[in-house]
């Protein structure tokens, strides 16, 4: 499986996933606002039947329909009278009987008891005093069970809704995994094709300038070099392009490849060793002196260590210096660039990372892509890479990367740890 297989199938799980549990979550909070309606306007209706039964008993003094769950009982002086039958234990309720008994119009009260809830209605009836009790257990049995429905109803749509969404965002990822398939190719065959043409464009500008040197003006000189230059640019912009999108077909393990970090850079260290003095700029390499063992494509690594590198120089003024380390930390391998140059304000250091986005400073050279393909290079080989800055106090960027198995050195590594500098 290839890296962009890898993140393409992780864009289609997720956004299947997202889309099931969305229809599925709207879908449930749907039958759960119908429960709610549904369960309301039941307790509501059977409120005001039992208010309805409740009153008219109490005025007439008999019930209005068979008996069961309804009692009825006159309290009068010490004398008490029942009904049909006599009620549940714990009635009458005597606080009520003795507020309607001192001058009160009538309440209405619910009691909580042997795992049901009695409505109590007690109001004056000519001398006496009569309380009516009304068992509502037969009511809320059915609020329970309209509950347990639409629970079960949205239990099962929850579940209806989840497959439903799978399979609906898996047909509309599709052509999105598709497009960005076809998206990739394109990249790599426009660069694979760009490449030699635009090669030739720049050794025939060396030539022409070449053979024009001491035959034209200073002004065509200067077109000449600026010639020269803005193909090397196209040059860079077109092999980043071509290495993002090789980055995409290779192997998302880098199974069988191991580099190694500490080699690629002093490999780096030495490579700008010269520029390094030419422009007054010292750069230090510290290292343990022994392999730091990596997964990964060495061509790609080896970008990662020389584009840090190249752009600590590019911002680092004479006098300044870079510092490049290496080394095994928090069992994993760790390289830090840092330089003394202008830096950059904080906010900026997760932008860095985005593709075209120039900071300032940036120069000719920068054209946006350079940070978002090394990011696309440490992110691919399973690490991460971070920017930390402040203006006029230098920059430093951290990459962080999983071992691999420990190497053998080709030579015995010297036991002491490695300074190294360069330039002044």
């Amino acid at each position: 499986m290839t890296v962009a297989d890898a993140a393409e199938r992780g864009i289609v799980r997720r956004a299947r996933w997202r889309m099931g549990l969305g229809v599925g979550l709207a879908v449930g909070a749907l039958l759960a606002l119908l429960g709610g309606i549904a369960y309301a306007a039941l307790a509501h209706s059977q409120e005001r039947q039992i208010h309805r039964e409740l009153a008219w008993a109490a005025q007439h003094g008999r019930l209005a329909g068979p008996p069961g769950c309804t009692w009825i009982v006159i309290v009068d002086g010490p004398a008490v009278r029942y009904g049909l039958a006599p009620p549940p234990s714990g009635f009458p309720l005597r606080p009520p009987v003795a507020r309607v008994s001192a001058g009160a119009t009538g309440e209405t009260s619910t009691v909580r008891r042997d795992g049901t809830v009695y409505y109590v209605r007690t109001q004056p009836r000519g001398d006496a005093v009569v309380q009516v009790i009304f068992d509502a257990r037969f009511q809320m049995a059915d609020r329970r069970h309209l509950l347990a429905a639409f629970a079960l109803a949205a239990g099962v749509g929850l579940l209806a809704a989840l497959i439903t969404g799978l399979i609906v965002g898996d047909r509309a990822v599709a052509p999105l995994v598709e497009a960005l398939g076809k998206q990739r190719r394109f990249v790599a065959d426009a660069s694979h094709e760009l490449r030699t043409p635009i090669a030739q464009l720049h050794t025939r500008a060396q030539l022409l300038a070449r053979r024009a040197r001491g035959d034209v003006s200073e002004r065509d000189g200067r077109d000449f070099d600026r010639l020269i230059a803005s193909t090397r640019r196209l040059a860079e912009i077109v092999d980043e392009l071509l290495l993002s999108a090789r980055l995409a077909a290779v192997p998302a393990d880098h199974a069988g490849s191991v580099v190694d970090l500490a080699a690629l850079a002093r490999s780096a260290v030495a490579a700008e060793a010269e520029r390094a003095t030419s422009r007054g700029v010292s750069v230090t390499l510290v290292s343990a002196g022994e392999p730091v063992a990596v997964p990964g494509i060495e061509s790609a690594l080896r970008r990662v260590v020389s584009e840090l590198l190249s752009n600590a120089l590019t911002h680092t003024p004479a006098g300044g210096g870079v510092t490049v380390e290496v080394g095994v930390r928090n069992a994993g391998a760790e390289l830090v660039v840092a330089d003394t140059g202008a830096g950059f304000p904080p906010s900026d250091a997760d932008r860095l990372f985005d593709r075209f986005h120039r900071g300032a400073g940036a120069g000719e050279r920068r054209f946006g892509l350079g940070l978002a393909l090394l990011h696309e290079v440490v992110t691919s080989h399973r690490g991460r890479i971070t920017a930390d800055g402040e203006p006029g106090r230098g920059a430093r960027f951290t990459v962080r990367l999983p071992l691999a198995a420990p190497m053998t050195p080709a030579s015995p590594a010297p036991p002491q740890r490695s300074l190294r500098r360069l330039g002044v």
